[in-house]
């Protein structure tokens, strides 16, 4: 059975400003440099473009997926796949990162980090390896592997994911 859980839209206002304003100062350098070179354009063009699309649509690819028995994430340019039964739902829990600290992303290993959304390979603050999709840090699911690796999403729902995830690993504390 498939089921999808729908991440909290990030405010693309703040999530895209940062990028369109490197690509404005990108775009400013190649008219100052196009003044002695006109062909700078052609060049330019299809780079602000592409740059441009590819910005887009890494904020708009996000999804959570309950497969089977398999939880598959995609945010950004970056997915993982993880089973069930990899998990600890017993430690799994909705937190606050602005009152949870040790759970902070302090390093990004390989990912998309714009404000107001994280995908991706991360370092937290405790140390440890994590994948994130966070478009709010107010209302996280923090769901630990049992590898040592954490999962941190930003779901409507963050419930309902954690007890489909008891439901399939046969916990006897689902509903």
């Amino acid at each position: 059975m498939r089921r999808e859980f729908a991440v909290v839209p990030p405010d693309l206002r703040w999530a895209l400003f940062l990028p369109m304003l490197g690509l404005l100062a990108g775009l400013i350098g190649i008219a100052l440099a196009a003044r002695e070179e006109p062909l700078a354009w052609l060049v330019a063009l299809p780079v602000i473009v592409g740059a441009t699309g590819l910005i887009v649509w890494s904020v708009r690819r996000r999804s959570v997926v309950l497969d089977g028995d398999r939880l598959r994430i995609r945010g950004g340019l970056n997915g993982t796949d993880v089973s069930a039964s990899g998990l600890d739902l017993d430690a799994a829990r909705v937190v606050n990162l602005g009152e949870t600290t040790e759970l902070r992303p302090s390093w990004k290993t390989f990912g998309t980090s714009m404000p107001g959304f994280r995908a991706g390979h991360f370092r937290l603050r405790n140390r440890a390896r994590a994948f994130l999709l966070v478009t709010d840090t107010a209302r996280v699911l923090a769901l630990p592997e049992r590898d040592g690796r954490m999962l941190l999403l930003s779901l409507q729902k963050p419930q309902a994911l954690l007890e489909a995830l008891r439901a399939v690993a046969g916990d006897p504390r689902r509903r």
